[in-house]
Order: structure tokens, then sequence, then C-alpha cells
């Protein structure tokens, strides 16, 4: 038995009990009652760790502060703030009085901030004080608002701590008792990038169908299972992954307060599940390729070697063919002498499953993975689909696909190939958006989901591109740019973002950024002193290592798809800022925007 099935196998050794909750508040008091004294949040950068039935009390307390304020069924409360314990106290008090709870994103501007409060009607909005005077200069903006609460500071109407004391705290077995599987869970509001931002009307009935749905998938540990809540909670991802998951089956939850911590907090946590984002495992790899690079003489050899041996395998495994004894061997030796140490410095030695959404995630980077003992699985889904709607099962990750459809999900595709989902997890509709309902959904229940799709006949699903984002050039030709895009990642660490731009264009050209991480290193190596981004941009040695990654990717891509010019921007893109979104997936609308003249410049040239 392999390293990655023992793993597998020690997390499938207990059983979760059978689902019998009818929604998320009375999930979170079942598991209360059966993990009662054992850990469920830690948060390190606050100096808070809560066991169940703390974290139960604590919610009793707010809610009853909570219903003090007017909070009834069918408000909506806001959240604004950045990774911290007091999120899960605050949204969960609030589910427990049948109101709705809502995240914003932290880097929004005010008028961002305020659209969002006001279309969700939103009488609460719990608070970090760096927000506070975004909220007070457009207070105006927001009629339905109430009171603002704050979570570390003064300047609201009261605080958190306030909060707790206001009131008796409640009984909350006869509020949960109260809340229906129809009535809403939460609000997702989606990016904006090609219109106003749209309120995604989740369910009760909807999350917990879904993750029940990838719990038959998942190898979720029956008790002390951990997980790291580390991406904004206003993104369904984290909301779904880090929050409702552990709330329904009992995981430990470590609270990373920044995205850019993950790496760090990885080791400490060990976790038994992990799910990032593409960007996270692009990093991954290429700082581990460099450490592997820079290993010295005989033993530099052996791990390229054996890293070559790993990868053949996992090409053979993936096309069906057998796997040669002597391949095998040089294998499981690379293993015992390197890929377990690499493992357990990642932190993932524990992890019997790992997963990567949200965006396109290049093939070498997956198969990378795989190579060292860290089986990836691509899943897929959206908001409007709680996040997931197939998945890639453990043991059973076909690399390059999606995965099959989650159970109680469907998935087919339209005459012009957009994947078409209906089934359990399905939005109940967009907040004040009947006509956006409607042409979305049909009356058969399929949902239009934008993106391009093909199935295979085990009907796993391979994501093709956003319907909306395809290149189409002036010859009629269409491309996909999260593929170019792949290509050009892949072939050099150095590029930390592409974006390729074509459409109704003679040929393609790309916007570049450095690596903020990877290029001041290897910068450095070769001797260069100035290593800011802004001087690298335009270094030679930098550009001519630029252009020979360029190549090879065109090396990779039909002779219409590749790249015939670029230009290396000066600058980083960082989460949330005019190019990406706080998770880190491209705006390509701004970023052709606010690059125009850039881009004129490589077809003027």
């Amino acid at each position: 038995m392999s390293t990655i099935e023992v793993r597998y196998q020690r997390l499938r050794g207990g059983h979760l009990p059978a689902r019998s909750d009818r929604n998320v508040a009375q999930a979170f008091l079942s598991t209360v009652a059966r993990l009662g004294d054992g850990v469920a949040l830690r948060d390190p950068a606050h100096g808070a760790e809560l066991s169940w039935k703390q974290w139960r009390d604590r919610v009793a307390a707010t809610a009853a502060g909570l219903a003090k304020l007017g909070v009834s069924k069918g408000d909506t409360v806001a959240l604004l703030h950045s990774n911290r314990h007091e999120f899960y106290i605050v949204d969960m008090a609030v589910v427990m009085l049948g109101a709705i709870p809502f995240s914003v994103y932290p880097t929004y501007s005010g008028k961002q901030i305020a659209y969002q409060l006001a279309d969700a009607g939103a009488r609460i909005a719990v608070i970090e004080s760096g927000l506070l005077e975004r909220i007070i200069t457009r207070r105006r903006d927001m009629p339905a608002l109430e009171q603002i609460v704050m979570i570390d500071g003064t300047g609201g109407d009261l605080d958190v701590s306030e909060l707790e004391q206001i009131a008796t705290p409640l009984d909350l077995t006869p509020l949960a008792d109260e809340v229906e599987p129809s009535d809403l869970l939460t609000l997702i509001y989606t990016s904006g990038t090609t219109g106003p931002p749209k309120g995604v009307q989740l369910t009760h009935r909807n999350l917990i169908a879904t993750l029940d749905g990838a719990r038959t998938i998942l190898p979720l540990p029956a008790r002390g299972g951990r997980v790291i809540s580390w991406l904004p909670a206003a993104h369904i991802a984290e909301r779904s992954a880090n929050y409702y998951l552990p709330v329904i089956h009992g995981l430990e939850v470590t609270i990373c307060p920044n995205p850019s911590q993950i790496i760090e907090f990885l080791p400490t946590v060990r976790p038994d599940w992990f799910f990032a984002v593409p960007r996270i495992w692009e990093k991954l790899k290429a700082g581990l390729e460099t450490k592997l690079e820079a290993m010295p003489g005989l033993q530099g050899q052996q791990a390229r070697n054996g890293l070559a041996a790993a990868l053949e395998k996992v090409r053979l495994e993936q096309s069906g063919q057998p796997i040669p004894a002597e391949l095998a061997a040089a294998v499981e030796q690379a293993d015992r002498q390197l890929f377990a140490e690499l493992r357990q410095q990642l932190g993932l030695d524990h992890a019997a499953s790992v997963n990567v959404g949200a965006a396109p995630t290049p093939i070498e980077v997956l198969e990378f993975f795989h190579a060292i003992g860290i089986p990836i699985g691509d899943l897929w889904g959206m908001s409007e689909t709680c996040g997931v709607a197939t998945m890639n099962p453990p043991g059973r990750v076909k690399l390059g696909t999606v995965g099959p459809p989650l159970p109680g999900f469907e998935i087919k595709l339209a005459g012009d190939g957009e994947v078409l989902a209906r089934g359990v997890g399905i939005m109940a509709g967009y907040r004040n958006r009947p006509d956006a309902t409607a042409d979305a959904i049909d009356a058969d229940g399929w949902l239009a989901t934008g993106d391009i799709g093909e199935l295979d006949p085990d009907g796993y699903l391979k994501i093709v591109d956003r319907k909306k984002e395809l290149i189409i050039n002036a010859a009629g030709k269409n491309m996909s740019p999260a593929d170019i895009e792949a290509k050009l990642k892949t072939a050099t660490p150095l590029i930390g973002q592409a974006v390729a731009i074509g459409d109704a264009r003679p040929y393609n050209v790309a916007l570049l950024t450095l690596d903020p991480d990877y290029a001041p290193v290897w910068a450095k190596q070769l001797g260069i002193h100035d290593t800011n981004l802004h001087a690298l941009s335009g270094n030679e040695e930098i550009l001519t290592a630029i252009k020979a990654a360029v190549d090879v990717a065109n090396g990779r891509l039909a002779r219409v798809e590749q790249i015939k010019k670029f230009t290396v921007l000066p600058h980083d893109w960082e989460p949330g800022s005019d190019e990406l979104t706080p998770t880190m997936k491209l705006k390509r609308k701004p970023i052709a925007e606010k690059y125009k003249d850039e881009i004129a410049a490589l077809y003027a040239r």
C-alpha cells in the first residue's frame, strides 16, 4: 500500500453520523453535542482558542445581543473584517436568529461596500476599525443600516464585547428548530467585473445537501480533523470549505489572518484537508523546484532523477498504462529519500486529500504535486452552486478535469458547449434581480454557468474557459486565454501573472508581471544588485530569460495561439487590486482598460 493510500485509509477509519439536521443551526448544535470540549477554533493572531462548547456559549450571548438590537428572521447583517474568530461567533449567532449574515471583502472601496449593504438591506454592520471611515462616509447611501458594531475599536454604536453582555444568553435549540431548510443562509456577491455585483442567495438546504455530497467523496475524519481558514469569508470557497464544512462535520479550524501567510501556516497546522487557489500551488511548485535545483552534486542528480521517474509514473497512470516494476521501485525510493521530507516541510504530510479550484490550474502543476505524493484534485463550482458541483475523487483523479458531479448534481452541455448544472446546490436566485435569475436558470432548473466544457465517457468534466473570455481573433479562431496563460506561467517561475490579449486582433500578445518572490532571488544569484520589480522589468538579463520562456510556451501552443509580443509590467498585482479579485482571479476587462496604452503599443510595433 502506498504512502498516499495509508494516509487515506487512516482518515476513513472513523464514521461520521448520518445527517438528520434540517439546517446549519441544528448542524452546529449537533456538532457541539458530539465534540463538546474539543478544540473548534484557533486564532493565534488574536490570542484566541475556543472549544465547541465555548463557541456555542458565545453564540448564545451574541444572538441575545443581536435580538436586543432588533435582528429577527429574514434580516440581513453585514460582516466586514479580516479573518478572525469573531466572524464564526457573529455569523452563527445571526444564523441562529433565522437572519442572513453575509461578508464583504475588506479590500473594497466605500462605494463598493455601500452598494452591497444597500442591495442586501443590511440593518447591522459588524466591522474592524480600519473600515469605519469607509462606512461612515457612505452611511447616507445605506438607508437600512441602523447599527455599527466594532470588533477591535471604538467609533461605532457599540462593540462585540458589549453585544455579548446586553441581554441574557438565549436557549439556542428552539431557535434552531424554527429555521426552515428553505430559509436563506447567506448572500455571496459576485465579483461585478461585467456589471453591478449580484447577490447570490443560498439556502440552508443548498449548503447542507451540497456538503453532504462532498462528504461522500472527501476522506473526512470522524473527529480531530484540521483545516485552515485563509481566504476572505466573502468568497464562497472559504465559507463552504473552512466554515460550513467544519460546522457540519466537526473539523478544527485554525485561522490565518492574511492570505499571504498561508504557506507559513501549513507546516504549523498540518491540515487533514486543504483547498487552495491555483496561484498558491504555482508558488509552492516554484519554491520546491528552486530547492531541488540548488541541491549539489550527486544528491541533486538523484533528486532530479527521482522527480523525472515520478512524473513518468504519473503520466503512465493517467493514460491507463502499466507501471514497469523498475520505475515503481525508483519512485518508491525517491519517496522515502526525498518526497516524504518535502511533504513534511510543506505541512501536507497528514493531508489525505487536497483540492484546487476557483481558476484554471496548469497541468504541469498538477503533475508535479502528484509526483511528490500530494494528489491534488481539481474541483469546480461557482457561487451559484455553493462553490462546488464537481470534484475529482481521491484515488481516481483525472488530471486536466474537474471530476464528475457531486451526488445531487447533474451536468450537461448546451449546443455551444456551455456547462449547464442542476441539483440540490443551485441557488435560490439573485437578490432583487428576478430578471437575472430568469436568465440564469431555465424552467427545468438548469443553471447556465457561463463556462465552456467537455465531458468524457466517465462523466468527468473538463473546463475549457469562460464563455465570455474566449479569444476570437480577427480570422474567427476561438482560443482559451487561460490555457495560453498557463503555458506561459509554467515555462518559468519568473512570471507571476500573465494575461493573453487577442480578441478581434490579428495575433496574440501578453501582459506579464514578475513573480515578486522568485524574480529578486533569481536576479541576486546573477549578481544583479537592484532587485526591485520596477528595475527588473527593464533588465536585459531578465527580459532575455522571459523571452526564452515565451518561446518555450509557444512551442506548446498551436501557431494561431502563440504570443507574438509581450511586455513586462514594472509592478506586481495584489489580490483585491484593479487587476485581481481577492481570490487572485484575473479581472480581464479592467485590465484591458487600465493597460490599453501598453496593449496598443504592442500592436503598433
